[in-house]
């Protein structure tokens, strides 16, 4: 189990960057990894902090997640020798920061900028180029900076959308006791817990989060960042992706770009809850507390989106056994779900 060392959440914390790095024995160098927005709004003060601290420094802008991202950075990495990698930004720099520094063998600090889904303290990556459409195996950050003032100047939606990839995580946790239950699948009764405390919390302070203020961004990052840890609990994404994930990236497929993956979960998360018998109508509930989208038209996809996806969800990690792979549903079935559940 890897596990992050120092995870620092609050107002003005990314100040203490060159502390955190000392502390964990990186005095010498670091490759910076961001984007040219999120340079300015926190790479350029984590370059600044730590040169002043006596490191040697380099940045690398990257705007996308492709393997072709990667293996640039990686290169980079070869080339500048680092102690340690930063991935300063939202998820792409992140999951580029991650896995470009796992094959390395490099350690990792995350310093998110958003707070838009569990990517930022997760072992997983995701990055488009791979043979599979879906998160792969990095290794977890070996620290964490949340600055909340920083995160408090993004837009709204991105919080929102947060909120949606945590609630998903009743799903996720349904469909892995599934797979245990049916075909004797691994399954991990604290990573399962943890994912599940994370998902209730954000549920019960949905009123606190939706008026955007520091104390409901820090029970949302404490979520994520929990829910990251239940995944290096169980080796795998099983506590936090399950059917609701699948049908995320088979919209992914069917219409690239439309929706932000946690908008997605989120309204994946309501049909998958009344498949399993579960209160979808609590989930639906809160995200529209959330002002999270909980249909195909908030999502700015078609009827026709939506039932192609919900098919094709299970065929998309075949390997992974979740209520879809159970009912083997129909087209007609998945426009029926899709209505009654009021996403379409």
């Amino acid at each position: 189990m890897q596990f992050p060392r120092e995870v620092i959440v609050g107002e003005g914390v990314i100040e203490r960057v060159a502390e955190v790095a000392h502390r964990l024995g990186f005095t010498d160098s670091a490759l910076i990894i961001t984007g040219s927005k999120t340079f300015d709004a926190a790479g350029k003060t984590v370059k600044t902090i730590l040169e002043g601290d006596g490191l040697r420094v380099e940045t690398m802008l990257v705007e996308s997640a492709t393997l072709k991202d990667v293996e640039a950075v990686e290169k980079k990495i070869e080339y500048s020798n680092p102690q340690v990698v930063f991935g300063v930004g939202g998820g792409t720099k992140i999951d580029v920061a991650k896995l470009s520094s796992a094959r390395q063998k490099i350690p990792f600090i995350s310093v998110p900028t958003t707070a838009s889904h569990d990517g930022i303290a997760s072992p997983l990556s995701s990055v488009k180029g791979l043979e599979k459409p879906f998160s792969v195996m990095a290794h977890a950050p070996i620290a964490i900076i949340a600055d909340t003032e920083i995160i408090m100047q993004t837009p709204y939606r991105l919080m929102a959308s947060g909120c949606g990839d945590v609630i998903s995580k009743i799903t996720a946790v349904k469909d892995w006791k599934l797979a245990h239950e049916e075909n004797g699948e691994y399954y991990g009764e604290y990573a399962a817990s943890l994912a599940l405390m994370s998902a209730k919390l954000v549920m019960q302070n949905a009123k606190l989060i939706g008026h955007g203020n520091e104390e409901g961004l820090r029970v949302l990052l404490e979520a994520l960042i929990s829910c990251g840890v239940a995944m290096s609990i169980a080796g795998s994404s099983r506590p936090c992706s399950g059917s609701e994930h699948l049908f995320s990236h088979a919209l992914d497929i069917v219409k690239p770009n439309s929706a932000m993956h946690g908008e997605q979960c989120g309204v994946g998360a309501i049909m998958m809850a009344y498949l399993h018998g579960a209160n979808w109508k609590r989930i639906r509930e809160t995200l529209e507390v959330l002002e999270a989208p909980t249909s195909a038209y908030e999502l700015g996809l078609t009827k026709e989106d939506v039932i192609k996806a919900l098919f094709m969800a299970p065929s998309v990690r075949p390997e992974r056994y979740t209520i879809l792979s159970k009912l083997n549903l129909s087209i007609n079935e998945c426009e029926k779900i899709a209505k009654l559940t009021g996403v379409i």
